[in-house]
């Protein structure tokens, strides 16, 4: 049985804290009372009539965008928990009061820092290779980060004694950021690995599990209402990834209630603006279900596409880490047949500058000598991939550029032409 507890945890100024409230709080808008309250510029936004309707996004109405946006979001917030209330987990439900929605999955990341750990006196553990905002939150907040790597690939799996012992021994940790399908590794954490780090016996603190990729692994993967059971557990998701919606930020986190208000308390009062809200229930709307769905399936397939062809490219090593996510973390080798970061770095580099196709260079994180991360993308783009990193990794290994199909049979036509003269 864990020991958390919010009142010994949290920071006491956020237990403290009065969450801003607005008069709409109390008086809800039916739509036709007269707004008065919130300084507001009545005449409407900076639009001419005539193009409102072409401006309409998912139902959303321009004309209304002079208003504040609802600073509760309890109908997109419910979208939500029909999407994760799966029962694969717990016969519980999750309901609108276990989330949080921000700016991405970056202003949870913050606020829970914000809200649990003291500037200069708590710490973080999280877990490399793995996402990097959460060192650049802690830096900004001035926490400071115990790191615990991750087991070797190819599973890139926790380390769950090293981390129980972190957790038992090292003072002042309030935070422990977990992330699955992981954030370079694409490896899903095991269930009850995080099971046993939430059971720890005398910790008072929070596991937080990001599961930004969630959508590309099986289909009960999330742990999302999980968070009905552990009053401790917070799960970070996002429309940026599987729902291709990177461009409004919106993020969630489902948590146990008494954190969630705590998290709402602190946050800006309209963090979600009313665009991004519109947008945000179509997607998790039937239509929207239904494109990310078709979507994540061509993913999916290229994504199959990418393990097979991969290898066949000669300086192409092993796959490091998983096949969850809609990117892979492959070896580039050099003429040694060895990982090489000077490889890789170079390949990166040349293959951004000659060929327009950029990709990420991971060498430098723990575990992933020589690594590229490569995001799955549609089949002209994957092609693309496939015939600039042939030729890039043969040019940078020192074995001049390969002859593709085109080129060998004008070789051969030379070669014979050659003969015959």
């Amino acid at each position: 049985m864990s020991p958390f507890s919010l009142e010994t945890c949290a920071r006491p100024n956020i237990l403290a804290l009065q969450p801003y409230r607005c008069a709409r709080d109390d008086y809800k808008d039916d739509g036709t009372n007269v707004l008065l309250d919130a300084n507001e510029n009545a005449y409407g936004p900076s639009m001419a009539r005539q193009d409102a309707g072409a401006a309409s996004l998912a139902g959303l109405d321009p004309l209304g965008l002079h208003r504040y946006p609802d600073p509760h979001q309890r109908e997109l917030k419910q979208l939500l928990c029909d999407l994760r209330n799966t029962h694969a987990h717990t016969p519980r439900d999750i309901t609108p009061d276990n989330l949080f929605v921000g700016v991405g999955s970056d202003e949870a990341i913050d606020a829970l820092l914000r809200c649990f750990c003291v500037p200069g006196t708590d710490r973080i553990l999280t877990c490399p290779p793995t996402y990097g905002m959460y060192s650049v939150s802690a830096q900004v907040n001035d926490v400071a980060i115990v790191k615990v790597p991750l087991l070797p690939a190819p599973d890139f799996a926790l380390d769950v004694p090293a981390v129980l012992d972190a957790l038992s021994n090292e003072p002042n940790i309030k935070i422990a950021y977990l992330c699955s399908p992981g954030n370079p590794t694409g490896s899903l954490l095991a269930k009850s690995d995080v099971e046993r780090i939430l059971a720890h016996p005398t910790w008072n603190g929070i596991v937080v599990v990001d599961e930004a990729y969630i959508d590309f692994a099986p289909e009960t993967a999330s742990l999302a209402e999980l968070v009905a059971d552990y009053p401790n557990l917070v799960v970070m998701q996002t429309l940026s990834k599987a729902f291709g919606m990177a461009g409004i930020r919106l993020g969630a986190a489902f948590t146990s209630a008494p954190v969630a208000r705590l998290l709402n308390s602190l946050k800006a009062p309209y963090n979600i603006s009313s665009p991004t809200s519109a947008l945000a229930a179509y997607a998790l709307g039937p239509d929207g279900l239904s494109v990310m769905r078709a979507n994540r399936q061509r993913i999916v397939a290229q994504r199959e596409r990418l393990i097979r062809e991969l290898p066949l490219i000669p300086g192409v090593g092993r796959l490091r880490g998983g096949k969850e996510s809609n990117f892979l973390l492959f070896e580039m080798l050099n003429a040694a047949g060895r990982p090489d970061n000077a490889v890789a770095l170079a390949v990166y580099e040349r293959l951004a500058e000659t060929k327009g196709v950029v990709v990420r260079f991971r060498g430098k994180e723990h575990g992933c000598e020589g690594c590229l991360r490569i995001t799955v993308g549609t089949e002209d783009e994957v092609t693309r991939l496939l015939e600039s990193l042939r030729r890039q990794l043969s040019e940078v290994r020192g074995e001049g550029a390969p002859v593709d199909g085109t080129e060998a049979e004008e070789k051969k036509e030379q070669e014979a032409n050659s003969v015959v003269a």
